[in-house]
């Protein structure tokens, strides 16, 4: 039995911009998993997830390739990530097999309601982790990250795919996505093992070092929110707000940079005044755009973070979902966390998850 875990995540800052090739954003990965298992079968295979109250789906190969009903399948990250993974273990010479494959979430509260951790991403990398494993290849963080990337680009994901580097490399990282449009010509070029080894235009997958005395806090509004459809409302609204979009990216990839460089200086002060200045720039996209970012919940959120001596804003998206403060280890955290729960808002008691 192959057993492959991967972390959620959650963006510290430069949301939105980061859609965008070359536009940085920060992002932390959580030790709140989703784990996969995954055993060898004679036959045809299974996939199965307590996300679906323990459906299982059984599929087969038809011509060396997974076969599985579409109108039943709900596992598309899943059939994704094993499709282009199983591409790269047959051009490398190896037999495929069959599996059952199971999945476990830790990104969910007990009600089954998405933190907003990233899960999908999750998903995905700790299903072509165990893939690699079960199919004894060897592989590098980079490898994973890029195997997972070019899943999600299958599925056309909008997103920047920013949750599959935290997912992939763990602890703090400055990520900024490659050139998608690049990628898309390469596939049809060269040879995955080759696509595999080339440096991708623009992306960047950069660790981060926090201060000592920083302190990472989350707050849960309990209100799921929908990235993909934010993100698409976002899109639609570009044209119409072409030159603040410009300015946006700029201001945003400014500001992102300066925090990026606090870090490397270990100056909490100057992190925590970056992290205002993005919540102020998100606030003004929103305004623009007419796309809710920051709920009623999430600015009460901040402003009670506020309040205490922390430094709030969005987490991702926004439209629900989580908020992150910064704090000074020094400041008093109980009383923000009990000013929460008295407004409905729930701390996560997760911490950053780095690999050793």
């Amino acid at each position: 039995m192959i057993h492959a875990s991967a972390p959620g995540k959650l963006y510290i800052a430069g949301e939105y911009a980061v859609i965008e090739p070359g536009h940085p954003a920060i992002i932390v990965a959580l030790d709140q998993f989703i784990t996969v298992h995954l055993k060898e079968s004679k036959h045809q295979g299974s996939i199965r997830s307590g996300q679906y109250g323990g459906l299982s789906i059984p599929w087969t190969r038809k011509n060396g390739q997974l076969l599985i009903d579409q109108r039943e399948n709900p596992f598309a990250y899943i059939t994704e990530a094993v499709l282009i993974t199983e591409e790269y273990v047959k051009e490398l010479g190896i037999s495929l097999r069959f599996f059952d494959l199971e999945v476990e979430s830790e990104l969910d509260n007990t009600d089954g309601k998405k933190y907003g951790l990233g899960s999908s991403g999750a998903v995905t990398v700790a299903t072509i982790k165990a893939l690699l494993l079960f199919y004894k290849i060897p592989f590098t963080s980079t490898i994973l990250y890029k195997l997972a990337a070019l899943a999600h680009l299958s599925i056309k994901s909008n997103g920047s795919f920013g949750d599959l580097a935290a997912s992939t490399f763990g602890g703090w990282i400055a990520y900024s996505c490659f050139d998608k449009k690049w990628l898309s010509e390469e596939i049809e070029k060269v040879s995955l093992q080759v696509l595999l080894k080339e440096d991708w235009p623009q992306l960047r997958i950069q660790p981060l070092l926090p201060p000592e005395d920083l302190n990472l806090f989350i707050g849960w509004t309990g209100t799921p929110a929908s990235t993909t459809q934010l993100v698409d409302l976002m899109k639609a609204e570009k044209n119409d707000m072409r030159d603040f979009y410009h300015q946006f990216l700029a201001q945003s990839k400014s500001c992102v940079e300066g925090i990026i460089s606090a870090f490397g200086k270990h100056d909490l002060k100057e992190i925590e005044k970056g992290i205002r200045k993005n919540r102020l720039l998100l606030q003004q996209l929103a305004q623009k755009s007419g796309v809710q970012i920051e709920t009623s919940l999430l600015n009460k959120l901040c402003e009670i973070a506020e309040s205490f001596g922390g430094t709030a804003k969005s987490s991702g998206a926004g439209g629900g979902d989580c908020g992150i403060v910064v704090m000074h280890q020094n400041c008093q955290i109980q009383p923000m966390i009990q000013s929460w729960e008295k407004n409905g808002i729930k701390n996560l008691p997760l911490h950053v998850f780095s690999k050793l």
